[in-house]
């Protein structure tokens, strides 16, 4: 009697996980499922998940996304403009920050502001994204919907949000990891061919090197690509990025190679975190990576203490702009043909330039 009697509590305990885990869609990671998959349909947000985006002000189509940032905001007013338009000549209020995988990443970095704990497949299949066309035009359509609000408020530029209802910059970038949707290079290659497209910038932490050599392979290069470089080692680079797969560093270091010979701008993104890769012991590391890699800009950066990351970070773990500075020269000390181009205070950053691999820092058809 009682192994019946432990059976049909066991039944009735596995059946209430089972309506648990579909209720609330729980990965067996204990991470929140973002998309709902179908072989005849694409892959899109949940429902829950891109109303909290929603409300965050993004636009969401599908499983791509598109936000007006801050500095976008401001450049409405005429107040700011953000550090790519002092360092690289861009557009401001032209600017679309946009992502084709909004809830899709190898990685669970801990600076990461956006909403990581929300990330939950490491796969897009091609047949189940949505196309470069479709994406775009439906991100634009969000966009314009973010940007019509403006029009009511006083002291806003009305020539200015006018013109960036057509986007001269494309900063492929806003959350996830771009580089793992399968029709990227298509989608790049799109993207040129709008009328008013001016430059695009690709962010990327390295993952997917084979994407990077397909984008070069199709002639599908973005104007600039940016390569997250948050560590100088391999225990540190599972430490700050928390990677998925097991071969993490080893993709990123391919990635790396890709920069060194890459036909088009490319960045060293560093973001240093206090008590985690700020630290002068690592400078020869860093410098060791720099080197190989040879980008042509090195953008060296305070951790921000905003969004998802305050979950996981302090606010002492920024540095202050001082430090960054004193970072920056002490790398400077263990390279060889770079030099300070610039520097934004407000958002805590210093760029070095490679004078021996030398580029103008101003992206063409913008007049500076």
């Amino acid at each position: 009697m009682c192994i019946y009697v432990y059976l049909l509590f066991s039944f009735i305990y596995l059946k209430l996980i089972f309506v648990f885990v579909l209720k609330y869609k729980m990965s067996c990671s204990g991470e929140i499922y973002s998309h709902d998959y179908s072989d005849e349909n694409l892959i899109q947000i949940t429902p829950s998940i891109k109303q909290k985006l929603n409300k965050a002000k993004y636009g969401v189509s599908n499983h791509s996304a598109v936000e007006l940032c801050h500095w976008t905001k401001k450049s409405f007013s005429d107040e700011a403009t953000c550090y790519k338009h002092k360092f690289y000549g861009i557009s401001t209020h032209r600017c679309m920050e946009m992502t084709p995988c909004a809830m899709n990443c190898e990685n669970r970095c801990v600076y990461c502001w956006r909403p990581t704990e929300f990330y939950d497949t490491l796969e897009m299949p091609s047949h189940l994204v949505e196309g470069p066309e479709t994406i775009i035009h439906n991100l634009l359509e969000e966009r314009r919907k973010l940007v019509v609000g403006f029009y009511g408020k006083k002291d806003v530029n009305t020539t200015k949000l006018d013109e960036s209802l057509f986007p001269e910059h494309y900063a492929i970038s806003l959350s996830g990891e771009p580089t793992m949707y399968p029709k990227l290079p298509e989608l790049v290659q799109y993207i040129k061919t709008l009328k008013a497209t001016k430059s695009i910038f690709l962010v990327t932490n390295g993952q997917e090197p084979d994407m990077l050599y397909k984008l070069q392979e199709e002639n599908a290069l973005p104007t600039q690509i940016y390569l997250s470089t948050n560590a100088s080692n391999k225990n540190m680079f599972y430490k700050v990025n928390g990677p998925r797969h097991k071969d993490a560093w080893e993709r990123w270091l391919k990635s790396l190679d890709f920069i060194s010979n890459a036909k088009t701008r490319t960045v060293l993104r560093m973001t240093l975190i206090r008590n985690f890769n700020d630290d002068e012991k690592y400078y020869q590391e860093f410098a060791n990576l720099i080197e190989k890699g040879s980008p042509h800009f090195i953008e060296l950066k305070s951790y921000m203490h905003i969004g998802m990351s305050i979950n996981r970070l302090e606010e002492s773990n920024m540095l202050k702009m001082e430090e960054v500075r004193n970072f920056s020269e002490g790398i400077k000390k263990h390279l060889s043909g770079y030099s300070t181009m610039d520097e934004s205070i407000i958002s805590r950053i210093v760029v070095l330039q490679n004078t021996n691999r030398y580029i103008s820092r101003w992206v063409e058809n913008y007049s500076m």
